[in-house]
């Protein structure tokens, strides 16, 4: 795959929201990974509510939003052989990973990348909603499949308006970066390493078909530093409708760590 080489504007060669720099150093910087199809509008509205201890970093992937121009990636090795030296520079205070779905699958690889290049490890890794990496996927690969057959399990989980599932020309602009988000996911092959040497913190959905919470649980496996498990109320999205609820977690968690 082609890949640019200029890097859009904003922080970490873009791979950072653009946004203003603080003044002041942040207590811990909180680096968060979508899930698929999703922007780092997905994490609009945190700042303000996890409060002026923490810099919310939402990560901006390629092929969406500020980034639509640049092509996806489809596998998370390449993902994050490419996203680990841009953030680097930016981890120098205590950091967090946060990710959802598969923002969860990307942060846990980041992190054990990070590790390789010798990058101080994170205060603590939040994985939401996400499969476990040592479980395979139980539902049907349909990155390759037709488009009806990708809007239909968009529709299925609920990530995307109905408005935006019926427009045919939203729906050209999304479908690649979408794609490519599922290739990253179905693709995945879990390879051992040592547990991660920071805590793990994994939140579920009580009413999720997509990852149950018994499909999030193992994630303890991938810690030596001690895991726990946040069932909370709501589907696939629970990070959206149980925002208030996660948060308060986060924020807990992080705070307890300073």
């Amino acid at each position: 795959m082609n890949r640019l080489t200029t890097h859009p504007p904003g922080r970490a060669q873009g791979w950072l929201a653009a946004g203003p720099r603080r003044r002041v150093t942040p207590a811990v910087r909180l680096i968060c990974l979508p899930y698929a199809g999703g922007g780092s509008s997905a994490y609009h509205g945190w700042q303000e509510l996890l409060g002026d201890d923490v810099e919310v970093c939402p990560v901006e992937l390629p092929g969406r939003q500020s980034r639509w121009r640049e092509p996806a990636y489809t596998g998370v090795r390449q993902l994050v052989e490419a996203l680990a030296p841009a953030l680097a520079p930016e981890l120098g205070v205590p950091y967090a990973l946060f990710g959802h779905s598969m923002g969860a699958l990307v942060s846990f690889e980041l992190a054990r990348e990070l590790r390789r290049r010798a990058v101080p490890p994170p205060r603590v890794l939040f994985a939401a909603g996400g499969l476990a990496p040592t479980l395979r996927r139980t539902s049907p690969n349909i990155h390759d499949q037709p488009d009806a057959v990708v809007v239909e399990r968009l529709r299925e989980l609920g990530g995307l308006d109905e408005e935006i599932l019926t427009e045919p020309e939203l729906l050209d602009l999304l479908l690649p970066a979408i794609r490519a988000d599922f290739a990253v996911c179905e693709t995945y092959e879990y390879r051992p390493e040592p547990p991660l040497s920071c805590p793990i913190v994994a939140f579920a959905g009580d009413r999720d078909r997509e990852v149950p919470p018994d499909r999030v649980a193992p994630w303890r496996e991938q810690t030596s530093a001690g895991s726990t498990l946040h069932v909370l109320p709501g589907g696939h999205f629970f990070p959206m409708t149980a925002r208030d609820a996660l948060l308060g977690t986060v924020r807990a968690t992080l705070a307890a760590g300073s």
